[in-house]
């Protein structure tokens, strides 16, 4: 149930704000192109859904793991090693984030929210994605002390959620904080899966894709050499 409840919250979303909201919104401007406003919305929340199944794989589940269960100290006890684990603990987290977004994009296909064939690549863009805050959520749990901390991480998630220009196009921030918008994570997740499933694509993509594939190595790097100290102190 706790999964299922991570895929239909986007969802409900889609038809709440996409359809309802969308009604009196009409077409949006966006990377020279316009569109319905549900075709704008639901790509970023299928960017938002990859995010929230990678991280609350990757932090609550192995905080748990981590501080309670003392299941890593029985894997080491085995030919595994730490980074064995990190990738691991990585691995099924994306598993979770890409289950949202495949079946995220089968919805709006059926809806006809997908306007460009580029959509059928928005499935491993979502992987990206989740591999970006699996990295990021691995490597935070690795410095959380408590279940307050863990609350924590939602506090961090939902701005990114609301202003990761997720409703309403990067035009419509002012100028200086345009500049913030695009420094952050889902940001870049919300524009590549956009552009894919609009046909808006273009280089600047690979900046998205350096961005969030940096961030998860970074991540997967900084998550090992934390547990090494940490189980093989």
């Amino acid at each position: 149930m706790i999964i299922l409840s991570g895929f239909f919250e986007p969802l409900l979303y889609l038809v709440g704000i996409g359809f309802g909201v969308g009604t009196l919104v009409g077409n949006v401007a966006f990377s020279g192109t316009t569109a319905r406003y549900a075709v704008f919305v639901a790509p970023a929340l299928m960017a938002s859904s990859a995010m929230n199944g990678a991280v609350n794989e990757s932090t609550y589940n192995m905080f748990y793991k981590l501080r309670y269960a003392k299941t890593y100290d029985a894997m080491l006890s085995t030919p595994l090693s730490v980074v064995d684990i990190a990738l691991g603990e990585v691995a099924w987290a994306l598993m979770r984030g890409v289950t949202y977004a495949s079946g995220f994009i089968v919805v709006m296909a059926a809806l006809g929210l997908v306007t460009s064939p580029w959509a059928i690549f928005a499935v491993p863009a979502a992987l990206l994605v989740s591999v970006a805050f699996a990295g990021a959520g691995t490597a935070v749990t690795t410095i959380m002390r408590s279940w307050q901390d863990a609350a924590a991480v939602q506090v961090a998630v939902l701005p990114l959620f609301l202003f990761s220009a997720t409703f309403y196009p990067l035009s419509s921030y002012a100028a200086p904080m345009q500049v913030v918008v695009q420094l952050t994570p889902l940001y870049h997740g919300v524009h590549m899966l956009r552009a894919l499933t609009t046909g808006t694509v273009g280089i600047d993509m690979l900046l998205d894709v350096a961005y969030l594939a940096c961030m998860g190595v970074a991540g997967v790097a900084i998550a090992s050499r934390r547990l090494e100290r940490q189980l093989l102190r």
